[in-house]
């Protein structure tokens, strides 16, 4: 990035907002839960794959995508905490605003599945290709919240660099 990009670019984070994202507890909520997450959605994906390919573990499969959907609503949660005590809002701060628009599509599919499940509008291969719908928009969320700090990391890294070559 050009030195005039850069000086002219709008970072991530304020310095206030930074330091509070580095003060809060939040901000090791969310880090502990988004790979926890992870996790539960690789296993919970092969057992709704699984179901789909062979027609066994559809039990397994089931409760996979409920303990999926428990886990994203625990991030949310959380992740609404941690946006309000470092942006002074609970969702849609300007940092992560299309990422918070995404991540409601994201609950929208899985808190279908749960109705689906609880009042029986799906059969059980229905639920399945629901919960890969939710699944899919998942992993592109995911995508854009690993991204969006990939690039704060680097325009941090970057600014830092350059208050060293300008330091007097």
């Amino acid at each position: 990035m050009s030195d005039y990009r850069l000086q002219n670019a709008k970072p991530l984070y304020t310095a206030d907002e930074r330091r509070r994202r580095d003060e809060t507890i939040w901000t090791l909520v969310q880090g502990v839960l988004a790979p926890v997450q992870f996790f539960v959605f690789l296993v919970s994906l092969i057992l709704v794959l699984r179901y789909l390919l062979t027609g066994e573990g559809e039990s397994a499969a089931t409760i996979s995508v409920v303990v999926k959907t428990i886990a994203l609503y625990a991030i949310m949660i959380t992740g609404s905490i941690w946006e309000k005590v470092v942006f002074g809002r609970y969702l849609f701060a300007p940092a992560f605003f299309w990422e918070d628009v995404f991540s409601m599509l994201v609950l929208a599919l899985h808190t279908a599945y749960l109705a689906a499940l609880a009042f029986g509008w799906l059969d059980a291969r229905g639920l399945m290709l629901l919960a890969l719908a939710a699944y899919a928009t998942y992993v592109v969320n995911a995508t854009q919240f690993l991204l969006k700090l990939r690039a704060a990391r680097l325009d941090e890294a970057a600014r830092v660099r350059l208050q060293m070559e300008f330091a007097p």
